[in-house]
């Protein structure tokens, strides 16, 4: 384990396996949770993501995200309290999150094809934040590290379709910070489009010191910076499926 990629990704996932494609009862979402807070990997575990209705029934030293009040849909600008994720379409809306103090929350998927924003979408909002100084989280479709075409559901024969990968979105956020820096040829930044489309791992980089994208790296303090003041999180309905694929590429 390198110092980089423990850095990207602590805390990152939060949990959300209430929700569609694996749509949880509360019961066994609740036992996964807590066996994952005692597991090896515990420290890339982010929040409990649920429905405010249902927030009594989860055990309260479980971390949690609710939905309804952590997280709410633009339509509820208005009612959200400081420091609420907002879900956007519009990126529009930012300067009033900075405003307000509030934080931005992009749909990055879901169990249909349509459900996936195009890598220019995804683009443009991170550079939107950026330039709005507004931190981030994502949801949904990010259930594998890298972009890449995978079943939508967990249904026999489902459709298939191109996903977004979390680590794609993570580094391409650290280099949209402007922390970036060449080992080809100084000053160059990478854009933010590019790295959302790469599909080979191999592209990528983790040392203790700095993470990298075709020889171009940001360092591990300025990724770090980048965790814990942007890009803060992704919502999935999996732990344990980001978890094996980062092992299958020998990440972990």
């Amino acid at each position: 384990m390198t110092e980089s990629l423990r850095v990207l990704l602590e805390h990152l996932i939060d949990y959300a396996g209430l929700f569609p494609p694996a749509a949880l009862s509360m019961q066994d979402a609740v036992r996964n949770y807590a066996r994952y807070r005692d597991g090896e990997y515990a420290w890339a575990l982010g929040r409990f993501v649920v429905p405010k209705e249902r927030a009594r029934e989860v055990p309260t030293e479980f971390p949690l995200s609710v939905l309804g009040i952590d997280e709410v849909k633009a339509d509820d600008l208005d009612s959200a309290r400081e420091g609420a994720f907002v879900e956007l379409t519009d990126t529009a809306l930012l300067p009033e999150l900075a405003k307000r103090n509030l934080r931005a929350k992009i749909r990055t998927g879901g169990i249909t094809a349509d459900a996936f924003p195009s890598p220019e979408r995804v683009a443009a909002f991170i550079r939107a934040c950026k330039d709005a100084g507004v931190a981030f989280k994502a949801t949904a479709g990010l259930h594998h590290p890298l972009r890449c075409v995978k079943p939508l559901t967990y249904e026999p024969n489902a459709a298939m379709g191109t996903m977004h990968g979390f680590v794609n979105v993570f580094i391409a956020a650290a280099f949209a910070m402007g922390g970036a820096r060449s080992a080809r040829q100084a000053g160059e930044t990478p854009a933010p489009l590019d790295i959302l489309r790469e599909e080979d791992a191999g592209a990528f980089g983790f040392t203790n010191e700095a993470a990298s994208w075709r020889g171009h790296e940001v360092s591990t303090e300025e990724l770090a910076k980048t965790r814990k003041e942007f890009a803060l999180s992704f919502g999935s309905c999996s732990f344990e499926e980001p978890i094996a694929d980062l092992k299958e590429l020998g990440w972990l």
